[in-house]
C-alpha cells in the first residue's frame, strides 16, 4: 500500500458476506464507493451537497481483480487513489488490503453528471480546482 493514497478503515459485518462469511464480490465495490466519497469530502465537499447543486457522480465503468477473500470480522485498508481527471470524469486506482495482504484491486471510471437528467456535464469549477490541487499536494 502505498502511503501517499487516499485510506480508510472498513470492518468486514455480516451483513458484507454470504452464507459461508465471505465478502460477496460486490461489496468490494460498495467498500470502494466509501472511500472515494471520504477522499471527496477530505476535498471539502460532500455529496449530499453537491446533489442539492444538480451534481451527481455515476460509475461509468469497474475492473476488478480478486485476489483473496475477505471474510467476517476482518479490518480492511480501502484506498482511492485519482489517476486521472478530466473537466466531467475521474479515474481511480483502488485497493482493499487486510493485514498488507492484496485481496482486492482495480480501476474505477466516474462520470460527472446532471442529476435531473443523468446527462454529463463539466464538474463545478471549484470541486475540479480542488481536485487539480489535490492531485499537487
Amino acid at each position: 500500500m502505498n502511503p501517499e493514497e487516499f485510506c480508510i478503515p472498513v470492518r468486514v459485518y455480516i451483513e458484507d458476506t454470504d452464507a459461508g462469511g465471505i465478502v460477496y464480490y460486490v461489496n468490494y465495490l460498495k467498500f470502494m464507493e466509501r472511500a472515494r466519497t471520504e477522499w471527496l469530502r477530505r476535498l471539502g465537499y460532500v455529496q449530499s451537497s453537491l446533489l442539492a447543486n444538480n451534481i451527481q457522480f455515476v460509475v461509468r465503468a469497474t475492473d476488478l481483480r480478486y485476489r483473496q477473500p475477505a471474510r467476517i470480522d476482518d479490518e480492511l485498508a480501502v484506498t482511492a487513489a485519482l489517476e486521472k481527471a478530466g473537466r466531467a470524469s475521474m479515474a481511480f486506482h483502488q485497493q482493499v488490503w487486510r493485514s498488507g495482504e492484496l485481496l482486492c484491486d482495480g480501476r474505477i471510471q466516474v462520470a460527472c453528471v446532471r442529476a435531473d437528467t443523468l446527462a454529463p456535464t463539466a464538474l463545478p469549477s471549484a470541486v475540479y480546482q480542488a481536485i487539480r490541487e489535490g492531485e499537487n499536494a
